[in-house]
């Protein structure tokens, strides 16, 4: 039996979203009146707005360019299903970013964030169908991007401190809260992102190069992996790295990213780069992204389409 291209995309995306948005969701709210999260209630709903009115906007004026509906119309449902991209997006930089009083740091994250979606973009190449119907998709992790962007342009700004999420955890708790996370998460990528083999990849690869900076910089092994044992870094790993949207779908790509991520953390941390893991994360999805023009070029000069940039995705096969 022959599958289509992206399945995850055709078959799981929506159950996908929400249940990462219910997730996020409830982290938010349990971090705030449980957890003890630095941020005032307002920047996660700062967030949001910046996000719900940066994808609408685009979209409108997307459809708009191209003479069609908004995909956002329609059923009450529909719109909600439409939404809930950004809403995790904004939940998610609403819950890093530490900009104290300065609201609008959040917004231009979020904001930030959103429109690389629509800003960086490759067309994918679908046999069987016309150039003009070839679906456009984003490359580089929205709410990653939004974030590394931010500390870029505001060196005043941090990230939130990894200590929030375990601030007023006390006793078992301490041990509950990250099996939750973990089983969560494994549940999500394991059913519906498909991302079990760029997870295992990136923890791997990880633990590899806090050895490899212990022999080569003498860094204290234990220090090295010291981000390992943090909820930050767990949530990074089952709800960040693994966007299914800006990740690759094959199994050996799937692990070449994964660890592509980490060697680039541990460049990164070797050059005393701070926040490592959000450009880490940029980088290679930014390289990535490089490749497929690249290797769309390729594919459109070989159709006689030399002015089209696509990229080339292969089918699979069962």
């Amino acid at each position: 039996m022959r599958i289509q291209p992206d399945t995850w995309y055709q078959n799981k995306r929506i159950g996908g979203l929400w249940r990462f948005a219910i997730a996020i969701s409830v982290l938010n709210i349990v971090g705030h009146t449980v957890l003890g999260f630095e941020q005032a209630w307002a920047h996660p709903l700062v967030a949001l707005a910046a996000a719900y009115g940066m994808e609408l906007s685009l979209e409108a004026i997307d459809a708009w360019a191209q003479a069609r509906r908004p995909r956002f119309l329609g059923s009450p449902r529909t719109f909600v299903e439409f939404l809930l991209s950004a809403h995790i997006t904004g939940l998610a930089v609403g819950m890093l970013i530490y900009s104290n009083q300065r609201f609008w740091v959040t917004a231009f994250a979020a904001a930030t964030a959103i429109a690389s979606k629509h800003l960086f973009q490759v067309a994918v190449v679908t046999p069987h169908c016309p150039p003009s119907m070839w679906p456009k998709r984003h490359f580089l992790n929205p709410s990653n991007f939004g974030i590394a962007m931010t500390l870029l342009l505001f060196p005043w700004v941090g990230i939130s401190p990894p200590y929030q999420f375990t601030e007023n955890a006390r006793g078992v708790f301490d041990v509950i809260l990250p099996l939750i996370i973990v089983c969560t998460g494994s549940l999500l990528n394991t059913k519906f992102t498909e991302r079990i083999p760029l997870i295992l990849a990136w923890l791997s690869v990880f633990f590899l190069q806090a050895l490899a900076r212990s022999l080569l910089h003498g860094t204290p092994v234990a220090a090295a992996l010291a981000p390992m044992t943090g909820l930050a870094f767990v949530l990074f790993t089952f709800y960040m790295v693994t966007d299914p949207g800006t990740t690759p779908s094959r199994r050996g790509a799937q692990i070449a990213f994964g660890a592509s991520v980490a060697i680039a953390y541990g460049l990164l941390v070797s050059l005393h780069v701070v926040f490592g893991l959000f450009f880490a994360l940029a980088i290679v999805t930014a390289v990535r992204g490089m490749t497929m023009y690249a290797a769309g070029w390729r594919a459109a000069a070989a159709l006689g389409r030399s002015d089209l940039a696509v990229a080339t995705v292969p089918e699979r096969t069962t």
